[in-house]
């Protein structure tokens, strides 16, 4: 072999072995969005199973206030289908709605001494709003890792070798604008 061909030889080995690198970059990213999508799903599974116990505890007391609980309880079966489906942009709804209809159901629960007194209940309060914090925690993760696979395939070189292998880009868990306002406790009450 001449000169030239050695060197035409190792630019194409040099050029294959960036391209692996490029795509086993590429799949480590994908799965560190799968890892953490997993790790949301357990919590929001944790909590899914909760619900119903809260909701349990809460007609015991709460008569009057049945629509807050059909809101919980709905709010509760449109995350689940979301989260089967793995629809990241029906999530952020479901998920707004359900701890829209949570702050509402504990904020109309101080008007309960006899509920917020109840050993279960705030148990189960204080477990959700555990699960509630670890779920933001993970969201962080899932969308910075979400956030890394997307830019990655969209800059040059990878993009040629992501769209060879068909990467896609992720969808970010975001809630709606009303998930970051203060709740209005006066208007709870009002309604």
């Amino acid at each position: 072999m001449t000169t030239s061909q050695w060197v035409v030889l190792a630019l194409v080995l040099i050029f294959i072995a960036y391209g692996i690198i490029i795509y086993n970059g590429l799949v480590s990213l994908k799965h560190n969005v799968a890892k953490a999508w997993s790790n949301i799903d357990v919590i929001l599974k944790q909590r899914h199973d909760e619900l119903p116990k809260l909701v349990q505890a809460c007609k015991q007391y709460m008569n009057f206030e049945q629509d807050t609980l059909r809101q919980v309880i709905e709010a509760r079966s449109s995350v689940h289908s979301a989260q089967a489906s793995q629809d990241m942009k029906a999530l952020g709804k479901a998920e707004t709605a359900l701890r829209q209809g949570l702050g509402s159901l504990f904020a109309l629960a101080e008007s309960y001494p006899e509920l917020q007194s109840n050993q279960s209940f705030q148990q189960l309060q204080q477990r959700i709003s555990g699960l509630e914090n670890t779920i933001a925690d993970r969201r962080e993760f899932y969308n910075d890792a979400v956030n890394a696979n997307n830019v990655r395939i969209e800059q040059f070189p990878d993009v040629i070798v992501a769209k060879k292998f068909n990467f896609k880009p992720a969808d970010l868990l975001e809630f709606e604008e009303e998930e970051k306002k203060d709740v209005d406790i006066k208007n709870l009450f009002n309604s």
